[in-house]
């Protein structure tokens, strides 16, 4: 299982560094701006989940993840030169993609190292919403976490079914990929027919005074 975990991990680096390549290229940035957002959102969030677990951060001996992000990188912004329109609904494709790998990868590695399962999923969730709350703070934007379709609960139902499954005594790949198509399925579904939790109905700019 280690190769699996593995191979999904830079999988889930390589989706996150395209998202934010495009974020970059839709904010016009140049090339070093480019580099940064892909790189923090494809390992800020995994970052942030290792420091809080107190464990080496995965990426500091391991170059595998750097190429990863570069050849991602590259290779979208190859594509965007030669492509003039890129679909709205990309970037959140690749998000959902990105959500789907890292959260249940989040979710395995806070349960390697002794974690409950409940803080485990909600591991999983930060490993994969934080990379791309960090692109969307630097691009000037609301973090999608935090508008729009359901986003997080998507990772917290993935996370629930991928940690139920291993309860139930099932093979940890089946668990694996019925944890992240449930999440990926979810968040499509989502994007595609617009659900939200909705709170607060539509309203004007400034509060009514008594």
């Amino acid at each position: 299982m280690t190769t699996y975990f593995f191979w999904f991990d830079l999988l889930g680096v390589a989706v996150f560094a395209v998202s934010g390549t495009l974020a970059a290229w839709r904010n016009q940035m140049d090339g070093f701006g480019v580099i940064v957002l892909a790189s923090v959102t494809a390992i800020g969030g995994g970052t942030l989940r290792d420091l809080i677990l107190d464990v080496p951060v995965i990426w500091i001996n391991n170059n595998s993840y750097f190429y990863a992000i570069f050849i991602a990188a590259v290779a979208t912004i190859l594509l965007v030169r030669n492509r003039l329109t890129i679909p709205n609904n990309t970037l959140q494709i690749l998000d959902a993609i990105g959500l789907a790998f890292f959260v249940i990868m989040g979710t395995q590695k806070a349960l390697d190292y002794g974690t409950s399962t409940l803080v485990a999923i909600m591991l999983g969730t930060m490993s994969g919403v934080c990379g791309g709350m960090i692109r969307d703070v630097l691009c000037r934007e609301i973090p999608m976490v935090f508008r729009g379709e359901l986003y997080a609960v998507t990772c917290l139902v993935g996370g629930g079914v991928y940690t139920s499954l291993l309860a139930l005594g099932a093979g940890q790949l089946s668990a694996m990929l019925a944890g992240m198509s449930a999440l990926l399925l979810l968040r499509l579904a989502a994007i595609k027919w617009q659900i939200t939790i909705p709170v607060f109905g539509k309203h004007h700019n400034e509060l009514n005074e008594p």
